[in-house]
């Protein structure tokens, strides 16, 4: 019974995302932390009522934030609902832990910022969002930091994951396995991140260590192009001699986005 006191009792919204999934792979290994995984459809954070009623009957010491609207290109047609899921739904979940006193950990993104700094970004730059996903994603981090003292907003960039969600590599392996012509862009410039690892800093050093309150940065490290990223996963997967793959400097995308994002890691 001792042992069951000292348990960390944690609320992991976005739980069927790529980071909820890789969260939920390695929740067994962290007995001492007590996971509740929701989805969207049974935690809808833009749903108060629904957000204050799990809030009320769980006894959470964390809620981690993996919910998020992401498709970068329709929240420029559709940002109302960027702003309702990254924004006034972060703010449901922000005012929900300050009520129950939850630590809240919050998962946000380069795209924050405009691109144009030429270096990495720190947690003390400004952002400046150029894009609907960004300034949506800027106005929930705008959210915790007004409502809550404990918090940790981690942003991070490329997220990927090998084998759950739909994203660039699992995209990039298809189409080379049916023999497609890859045209990819090399004028972004970023750090993809396995959302694996994400959710191992999560776990080891957000839940386990004595951090300070405040927004981090965390990717894989390695600075690369959309274009040689895409030449990696080929070559891992021994693809690289037989997919034919083109440098495509008119990338077509109906956002703008940021063409250099990377994030120095904190």
């Amino acid at each position: 019974m001792e042992g069951s006191q000292n348990l960390k009792r944690i609320l992991v919204a976005g739980a069927a995302g790529q980071l909820g999934l890789s969260l939920q792979d390695l929740a067994s290994e962290y007995p001492d932390m007590d996971f509740v995984f929701k989805n969207s459809t049974e935690l809808n954070i833009t749903d108060k009522d629904k957000v204050n009623k799990i809030f009320s009957t769980g006894g959470f010491h964390y809620c981690i934030n993996c919910a998020a609207y992401t498709k970068v290109d329709e929240a420029e047609k559709s940002s109302e609902m960027a702003f309702k899921v990254n924004a006034e739904g972060v703010k449901n979940l922000a005012l929900a832990c300050k009520l129950k006193n939850v630590t809240f950990i919050h998962i946000s993104t380069d795209y924050v910022f405009d691109g144009e700094k030429g270096s990495p970004y720190t947690v003390d730059d400004q952002p400046n969002p150029i894009n609907m996903y960004g300034k949506s994603k800027w106005e929930g981090e705008k959210y915790i930091q007004e409502i809550l003292d404990k918090y940790f907003i981690v942003r991070t960039s490329w997220l990927y994951h090998k084998k759950h969600g739909n994203n660039f590599y699992k995209t990039i392996l298809k189409k080379a396995k049916k023999g497609e012509v890859l045209r990819i862009t090399d004028e972004q410039i970023g750090c993809p991140t396995n959302a694996a690892n994400l959710a191992k800093y999560l776990l080891k050093h957000i839940l386990t260590e004595n951090q300070e309150y405040g927004i981090y940065h965390f990717t894989d490290g390695q600075v690369m192009s959309w274009y040689g990223f895409a030449q990696n996963i080929l070559k891992e997967n021994d693809l690289k001699n037989t997919t034919n793959i083109v440098k495509d400097n008119n990338y077509r995308s109906f956002a703008i986005r940021p063409k250099f994002s990377v994030l120095r890691i904190k």
